[in-house]
């Protein structure tokens, strides 16, 4: 079978083509592709399929082979791998997720797709819908008890729920400690993901994060689109937010005219295989 490694961000998947290859049992496969040691190595796998209501449609697995909603940073990639490989010349595309349909712009020189801006929808900040158990919504400021340390707050789903806390210092935070306990803290009843801010000035954050069913990774889209929309909300940054990610930058707009926010950044392929195994 053969499959594509592309990374935005540091934010790296495996993605088949399943225009041209079929994946029978892709929970298993993801496990298998994405362990580092005796697989391909990456943060999960994502199949490129066809779609009856958008012009393309993305499926999406964590490491752990636990299939998430939506990832901005796949959702890039997908962009130029579509365009580049030939399954499109349109530079709008929209793309059928689990998290709902996203839209696509490509930014194209010479038939190179050398950015993306995802118009990645209305945060949704409602409990219930997030689903995050408070009694507050929007949940602004929780203060929730991780281990020995009392953190606050901000959720928001962008398609997938997050938890956003401010920090002093993301360099120094001890992200392993706490993201697994509060990944599977009970106010959150689908598990969540876990970012860490350090606000810089009122443009410029960094960010860490880490991902329900993969741990920390490099970078998260739909993370750092909540991340700005936490900043905007704890009033600590403008609508337009530089997310500083471990593996790179994110241009991030919450746009007050619609509501939606639009993310923007690099995707990139890595390499070409051939996978062997049976799952």
């Amino acid at each position: 079978m053969r499959f594509t490694k592309m990374q935005g961000c540091g934010n790296d998947y495996i993605y088949i083509n399943c225009f041209e290859e079929k994946v029978e049992n892709p929970e298993k496969l993801a496990i298998a592709m994405s362990e580092r040691h005796f697989g391909v190595g990456s943060d999960g796998l994502v199949l490129i399929m066809p779609s009856e209501t958008g012009d393309f449609r993305m499926r999406m697995f964590n490491l752990d082979g636990s299939e998430g909603k939506m990832c901005g940073n796949a959702s890039r990639c997908v962009g130029k791998y579509v365009y580049e490989r030939g399954l499109t010349d349109k530079t709008l595309v929209a793309l059928e997720t689990l998290g709902g349909m996203k839209y696509l712009d490509l930014h194209v020189e010479d038939g190179i797709v050398k950015s993306v801006t995802v118009d990645m929808g209305e945060p949704i900040l409602e409990a219930a819908e997030i689903p995050v158990v408070s009694e507050k919504s929007p949940v602004i400021g929780e203060k929730v008890q991780i281990l020995d340390k009392e953190f606050e707050y901000t959720c928001v789903s962008m398609g997938n729920p997050h938890a956003v806390t401010f920090v002093d210092s993301v360099k120094e935070f001890p992200l392993e400690t706490y993201g697994k306990v509060s990944e599977c803290h009970p106010m959150f009843p689908e598990r969540v993901n876990t970012e860490i801010v350090e606000v810089i000035d009122d443009s410029h954050v960094k960010m860490r994060v880490w991902e329900r069913g993969s741990g920390e990774t490099w970078a998260c889209g739909t993370g750092a689109c909540a991340t700005a929309v936490a900043c905007h909300l704890n009033g600590k940054t403008g609508r337009t937010v530089e997310v500083e990610l471990v593996g790179g930058t994110l241009i991030i707009e919450w746009r007050e005219a619609d509501n939606h926010v639009y993310m923007t950044g690099p995707a990139e392929f890595s390499f070409d295989g051939v996978w062997l195994q049976e799952v």
